[in-house]
């Protein structure tokens, strides 16, 4: 069975993609000797770069925006991207002895590779350590509230995102990390609150807090609201995150809206063919396309 789109829906389909085209692409360049550098982009993680400290077509939209690149055993580095700068843009990368920064850099990797809870928590000391060597190291207090957040320890993460408040008062990230603390408490008002703090505090580019709203939405029963939430990240991250496309059509699904949900999943499977989820992904779009259609 073949679905045709409506057009409401394609119009909007169109609309982001020239939205998306609207913008610009940049090259980072860092050291030849520091591959797998992280670089992000208003505090959103875009990628890393190659074996040449190279990372190409990163899509950005207009306006200043602010890079920041870390790679182990440098220092890491913030700049600015003016609003009409494209092209190649140079990060110089400095070694560093930093025990601190060194630390951290470690506590990060081992957060982001960990895949039980003793793994998990050798992250977690990880990031204490850094803190007793630096205890105004907010980034640090973030990462170890995640991984507590992760070992099921709500009250540690909250006391953590506090603590990284005291060093830096606005800080979106933490108040998207302290809306998934509430959210996964079942603590919904609070969630929304620190969630749509976080979108403030960032003057509206923050794709965690989105996607943190619409599953709140989604828990709700609300699928259109939730739905919403999820294609606002996903415009956010110029499609860097796959993921939030299966968040997106397992929310039209569940609102009925078989042929929205088919295209979303299409697209998650465009960006991850053989993502963890993909056999269920491409299980799903066939027998929602042996349905007939409901809206």
């Amino acid at each position: 069975m073949v679905f045709v789109v409506g057009d409401a829906w394609a119009q909007r389909q169109r609309k982001v993609a020239s939205a998306g085209n609207a913008g610009r692409t940049l090259t980072v360049l860092t050291e030849p000797n520091a591959p797998n550098a992280i670089v992000w982009l208003d505090e959103i993680r875009r990628g890393a770069t190659d074996a040449a400290g190279r990372l190409a077509a990163l899509k950005i939209s207009a306006g200043p925006h602010t890079l920041r690149v870390r790679a182990a055993g440098f220092k890491e580095i913030t700049g600015p991207v003016t609003a009409l700068q494209r092209g190649e843009i140079k990060m110089r990368l400095v070694r560093t002895t930093d025990e601190a920064e060194l630390t951290f850099q470690q506590a990060e990797t081992a957060r982001e590779t960990a895949k039980d809870d003793e793994s998990r928590q050798k992250a977690a000391d990880l990031y204490r350590r850094t803190i007793q060597l630096r205890a105004a190291f907010p980034a640090a207090h973030v990462g170890l509230a995640r991984v507590l957040l992760d070992l099921n320890d709500t009250n540690g993460a909250l006391a953590e995102i506090e603590a990284a408040r005291r060093y830096k008062a606005i800080y979106p990230e933490a108040s998207a990390v302290e809306g998934r603390i509430y959210r996964e408490s079942a603590q919904t008002d609070e969630a929304i609150g620190a969630f749509n703090r976080a979108i403030r505090e960032s003057h509206g580019f923050q794709p965690e807090a989105h996607v943190g709203i619409g599953r709140v939405y989604e828990e709700k029963g609300q699928y259109d609201l939730a739905a919403r939430e999820f294609q606002i990240a996903i415009d956010q991250l110029f499609e860097t995150e796959p993921i939030i496309y299966q968040l997106l059509g397992a929310a039209y699904e569940k609102a009925g809206k078989n042929k929205e949900a088919v295209l979303a999943y299409e697209d998650y499977l465009r960006l991850a063919p053989n993502g963890s989820l993909a056999p269920a992904v491409r299980s799903i779009v066939e027998q929602l396309r042996e349905q007939p259609p409901t809206n």
